[in-house]
């Protein structure tokens, strides 16, 4: 029994689309959401973004890949890209996606004010010293960054997109949203309560920032 013919409206679905130098086969583009599989079990992480790849995606992102010790949201289980260590596991999801002809993302974070550091116990850090943003009224406390920190935050974004490409990504982009993010805790007036350059959010007409 043949197949009913597709709606000639849903077509623009299925041709390719560059993204820079790079052509995605399609218009499906998988973005990043969390398993709990991450860093723990590597192999199973591997294949069911395979799956997605194997079922016609063009793109296939993994979760939030955290990018330092010093901000980590455990008991939850995220992908990690803390150091070199975690090159090979992250290079066997991007293989398994790319044997189906896939493009691999990755999406980097840095939690900032929602990284409770519950495993490494170092201080979270975020733009202003805040409660910890938590579902479980966990009473930590985020300290300032001072301008030092701001300075490594950058280096190990920097770094984390090296590994990133070591490990064989073709994508690789910056988490900013949803509150769980330093970049995004930045931009928002609700968290970033600096008076240096470094200050304010971005205070646009638009009022987005005051309601995230």
């Amino acid at each position: 029994m043949s197949e009913p013919a597709r709606d000639p409206r849903f077509d623009v679905l299925f041709e390719p689309v560059q993204i820079g130098p790079l052509v995605a086969k399609n218009r499906f583009f998988q973005v990043p959401h969390c398993n709990g599989m991450g860093y723990r079990d590597a192999s199973a992480h591997a294949e069911m973004r395979a799956v997605k790849a194997q079922g016609g995606w063009a793109v296939v992102c993994t979760e939030q890949a955290e990018i330092h010790h010093s901000s980590e949201v455990t008991p939850y289980i995220e992908a990690r890209i803390w150091d070199d260590q975690h090159i090979p596991a992250l290079a066997l999801v991007a293989d398994r996606i790319h044997e189906h002809g896939a493009l691999a993302g990755i999406e980097l974070c840095y939690n900032g004010l929602s990284g409770l550091n519950l495993h490494s116990r170092v201080a979270p850090q975020a733009p202003s010293a805040l409660p910890a943003l938590s579902g479980h009224a966990d009473p930590v406390q985020a300290r300032e960054m001072t301008k030092r920190d701001i300075a490594n935050l950058r280096r190990w974004h920097r770094q984390a997109l090296e590994r990133s490409l070591s490990a064989g990504f073709d994508l690789v982009y910056v988490y900013a949203a949803h509150g769980l993010s330093c970049i995004h805790h930045f931009l928002s007036p609700r968290y970033n309560l600096r008076s240096d350059e470094y200050g304010a959010g971005c205070r646009t007409a638009c009022g987005c920032c005051e309601r995230s």
